[in-house]
Parts: C-alpha cells; sequence; structure tokens
C-alpha cells in the first residue's frame, strides 16, 4: 500500500496504481456519487506517480470544453489541450485528469483517439455520468475501463481512525479460522462500528471527525452533502422527473423505517405507477445517492434472473446522511450502543453499503411460505443468506431455519451478523456487525484458458 501521509487511505489508490503498471493501456474512468473523495485521490495519485499532471474540470472551467471542438484526432486534441492548459506534459511521465467530464460528453467520444496515440495517461471522473449517457455519442468500448467509486468502506473508516493494520488482519484471521474475537477488542470494535454508523463514510465529514470528534459538526457537514445531492437533481435531472426524484430521495429515510423496509411508491404518489417512476429510482442508483436491493422469487443463482423490480428496498448511499435525515437525534444513542431506537433499518443500511462496497450486488428473498431474509449475495456459482439482527435474541431467526431446510436449494453459507462473537451452529456462522467487511466474492484467478482438443474431428 502507498498512500499519502496527508490524506486518508483509499483503497480507491490500489487501483489506480494497477491500471498504470497494465500492459493494456486504457483511459480509466472514475465514477461515483459527488463527495466521496474522487478527485482528490486522483490528484494524490498523479502527485506521486507522474513527474507531470494536467488537470481539467468542466464545473469550474466552463470554456474547457472547447478542447474537443472540431477534429478529435490526437493531434489536434493534444493541442489543444496543452495551449488550453499551459502546462508541460512530457510522453510517458504525464497524467492528465479530465474532471466532472458529465457536462462534456465529448471527452468519452475523444478518450479512444487519446489513448491510441499513447503518449499521455488519462483518468476521467465524474459524479453524474450514468445519468448523463444519452449525451455520449460514442463509448470508447475497448478504450475506457470504468471503475465505481463509494464511500469511505469500514476498512477505511477504521484506518483513518488510527487502527492499525495488524488488528485488521488479527480480525480477519478471527474470521477465516471462525475463532471468537478477544472480548477487548470485540467491545472496541463494537464501539468503532457504532462511530462508523453515525459518521458514514463520506471523506470530508470522516476527517472532520477524526480532527475534532465533533458530532455536531459531522451533521452538519452532512446535511451540506444532502443539499448538494438536492441541487444535483434540480440541476441535473430532467424537468419531467425532478419532483419524483426528488421525492423519492426524501422519502428514503421514513420508508427504511417501516417495519419492512420496503420502498412502496404509493405513499410518495398515492397514483403513482412503478413504470412512471422507474427512471426516477434508475436515476438516484446511477448517481450512486441510493442502493436499490430487489426482490427474488427463489434464493437461487443466477440471481439477477429472479429478480423482481416492482419490490424492492432502498437505501442510501452512505449510513451516517440516512442517521443525519432522521432528524431525531439518534446519533448520540446509537454511539452509546442503545439498540432501543429502530436500529434495524440503519443497521441494514450499513451492511447494504459495505456489501456493495465489497462487489456483491444486493438482493433479498420474501415469501409466505418462508418469511424474509434480509440479503441473498451471488458468490460465484453459490448463493449465500445473510440475517442483520440489532438484539440479544439474534439466534432466533425462523425464516432463515425455513429457507435453509429446503433441500433442493442446497445453500452453502448462512451468516447472521450480531451483537454477539464469533460462533457456528449447525450449517449457521454467527459473526459480529463489523465482520461483514470480510463478506466478499471470491477472487476471480487472473487467467481463464480454456481449449477445445480438435483433434479427433480430423478423423
Amino acid at each position: 500500500m502507498n498512500w499519502g501521509d496527508d490524506m486518508l487511505h483509499r483503497k480507491a489508490y490500489d487501483k489506480f496504481v494497477e491500471w498504470k503498471n497494465s500492459t493494456e493501456k486504457t483511459a480509466l474512468c472514475v465514477i461515483g456519487a459527488r463527495q466521496i473523495g474522487k478527485t482528490t485521490l486522483i490528484r494524490e495519485f498523479g502527485r506521486k506517480n507522474y513527474a507531470y499532471f494536467v488537470e481539467v474540470n468542466f464545473v469550474t472551467d466552463p470554456g474547457a470544453a472547447r478542447i474537443f471542438d472540431g477534429s478529435l484526432d490526437a493531434d489536434t486534441l493534444i493541442t489543444n489541450l496543452s495551449a488550453y492548459t499551459r502546462k508541460p506534459m512530457e510522453p510517458g511521465q504525464t497524467l492528465v485528469l479530465f474532471d466532472e467530464v458529465q457536462e462534456c460528453p465529448e471527452v468519452r467520444t475523444a478518450i479512444k483517439f487519446l489513448v491510441e496515440d499513447g503518449r499521455f495517461d488519462y483518468i476521467e471522473s465524474g459524479s453524474l455520468l450514468g445519468v448523463r449517457h444519452k449525451e455520449v455519442r460514442s463509448y470508447p468500448v475497448g478504450f475506457e475501463e470504468v471503475y465505481r467509486m463509494y464511500p469511505m468502506d469500514l476498512e477505511e473508516y477504521l484506518w483513518a481512525n488510527g487502527v492499525q493494520q495488524s488488528t485488521v488482519d488479527y480480525l480477519q484471521k478471527c474470521f477465516e479460522d471462525r475463532e471468537p474475537v478477544s472480548q477487548a477488542v470485540h467491545n472496541t470494535m463494537n464501539k468503532l462500528f457504532f462511530s462508523y454508523i453515525v459518521v458514514g463514510g463520506m471523506p470530508e465529514v470522516v476527517q472532520t471527525y477524526v480532527n475534532t470528534h465533533d458530532i455536531a459538526k459531522v451533521v452538519a457537514k452532512q446535511n451540506e452533502i444532502m443539499e448538494l445531492y438536492r441541487l444535483d437533481i434540480a440541476k441535473y435531472a430532467e424537468d419531467s422527473d425532478k419532483p419524483k426524484i426528488r421525492a423519492i430521495f426524501d422519502a428514503i429515510p421514513s420508508q427504511l423505517n417501516d417495519k419492512n423496509r420496503r420502498f412502496f411508491l404509493n405513499r410518495v404518489d398515492p397514483n403513482g405507477r412503478q413504470l412512471r417512476y422507474a427512471n426516477s429510482f434508475e436515476w438516484l442508483a446511477q448517481a450512486g445517492v441510493a442502493l436499490p436491493c430487489y426482490n427474488v422469487t427463489v434464493p437461487q443463482p443466477p440471481l439477477q434472473l429472479n429478480e423482481k423490480h416492482n419490490l424492492f428496498k432502498l437505501f442510501m448511499g452512505d449510513v451516517g446522511l440516512l442517521c443525519a435525515a432522521c432528524m431525531e437525534n439518534v446519533q448520540f444513542a446509537i454511539l452509546q450502543g442503545d439498540l432501543s431506537i429502530n436500529m434495524g433499518s440503519i443497521l441494514e443500511n450499513v451492511m447494504a453499503q459495505q456489501l456493495r462496497c465489497n462487489g456483491l450486488n444486493l438482493h433479498f428473498f420474501d415469501a409466505k411460505k418462508y418469511g424474509e431474509l434480509d440479503y441473498v449475495v451471488q458468490n460465484g456459482l453459490h448463493v449465500e443468506l445473510i440475517e442483520v439482527k440489532s438484539g440479544k435474541d439474534y439466534k432466533k431467526h425462523s425464516s432463515l431455519d425455513k429457507v435453509l431446510s429446503v433441500d433442493e436449494w442446497k445453500t452453502e453459507k448462512a451468516y447472521v451478523l450480531c451483537p454477539g462473537n464469533v460462533e457456528i451452529e449447525g450449517s449457521i456462522t454467527y459473526l459480529p456487525w463489523y465482520m461483514v467487511m470480510f463478506l466478499r466474492p471470491a477472487q476471480l484467478p487472473k487467467e481463464m484458458k480454456y481449449e477445445v482438443d480438435l483433434s479427433e474431428l480430423e478423423h
């Protein structure tokens, strides 16, 4: 790991290094919600890994779009770029950042020619690329690698708060060996986990907490970000969709507070129809502001083929923002470990956020015959069941027991994330809440060569 000493440590930095060292040269397109630290990290990466760094921001400098007026051949583009920025650019030693490229969709059309030219490395970054895709004339297929960033995950938050890597390694070993964590470490980790729920993973908010430990300042920063999201809806959404998107966004906390967490459209619009609102839900998901979790008809792979898009939960992209949006001063109760408040929705949100950061798609299962499972995730060809429990009665889980008893589903792994320590009972593994950070997809091999022997066809 190679991070700057003056910044929050992010796993995406390692991805950037891997991209730079790859023999297959592409532009890296970094997408994700606003305020998650994309630009700050890219600048740090450029400073530490290149002799020259050139940044073009299409929001702060709208005139920069003129670089892409006229011909899109590499020589013309590079001449325009160097003339506009007036920064030194040396072949093989220069990183160019095109930031907020949703304001200049022509960049993504032109990037193919710049990558083919090969003189410089290019990173594109933007907060709302997914919602402005129709404006891109031609995508640079094969010349652009898209990488989605998220708010800081729990592990990154622990690093920011001074937890040593050796402690994280110890926790991971307990997870892998299915051994209980020492009580002192377990207690401290629960307190850190509660603070993560309140602070969330927005880097500026995390830095505020690390510097001051003042929850009032944390909440003020979170409310600023929430207002920025509302301004983005007003600026970037289609006029006909703006009221619907805003209504959905503002309704997420109250809908999650409902017993079954499901999003009911008729509570936003009594006459609303799912089809008319589909684009609005998609807008929030593509902007990284919300995380949809779809119901599946059966907990069997492939889960995406079993999705029911009219039955879903909608989580906030950052759990700290959800706490701030609750407007009930829940923060201090959570920090004290008081679970008497409706902790279920907040716990489910933090788990959804971490599972998504880990690279797992979100699904849940609900059927009258079996009841509801909080999460069903696909890991390769296998399905893993996850229940989230907030109380001391975490060993009561009738829905999980019923699903595990169905022989033809052959579920191999089931987890209960709970206030207790690591424990195995039958086919169920009980894990402390904070160990959700280790529920990751299996690593694919770097090469999967397959060749058919044709010798039998030669007769």
